[in-house]
């Protein structure tokens, strides 16, 4: 069974290039492009990992972050940041907020999976090279 990913990102295009690229490389993944929807699919549905944009309308993925670490079924799901914040501070401000790692934007293609890839337990990740 691949490693299924729900990718939110208010950004179309960011949120089009992540799903072209975990699909290619086999993950199941799911995207959506609003916050509120986002936290409701993972609350429906089992994801092996979560990649939310940091800086959306409506809640923000600090605010996403901290509801899926409250909910006690959902703490354990690893938590990625997609952000370009790059100022002094952003890395803190962004692993104490409760993401577990984060991705730099704009997203480096040939790196991205593989970024995602070691985030998941040792069993789903890939066996690629």
């Amino acid at each position: 069974m691949p490693p299924r990913v729900l990718v939110i990102d208010d950004n179309r295009a960011n949120l089009d290039l992540m799903l072209y690229l975990l699909r290619a490389f086999g993950y199941a993944a799911d995207g959506v492009t609003d916050s509120r929807a986002g936290l409701e699919a993972a609350r429906n549905q089992a994801y092996d990992v979560i990649i939310t944009d940091v800086l959306m309308p409506e809640l923000d993925g600090f605010a996403i972050a901290r509801s899926l670490k409250e909910d006690v079924r959902l703490r354990e799901t690893p938590i990625i940041a997609v952000t370009a914040l790059a100022m002094a501070g952003d890395r803190e401000q962004i692993l104490s907020a409760g993401f577990d790692g984060y991705v730099a934007k704009p997203i480096e293609p040939h790196a991205f999976v593989q970024q995602i890839d070691s985030y998941l337990p040792e069993h789903l990740r890939s066996k690629r090279g």
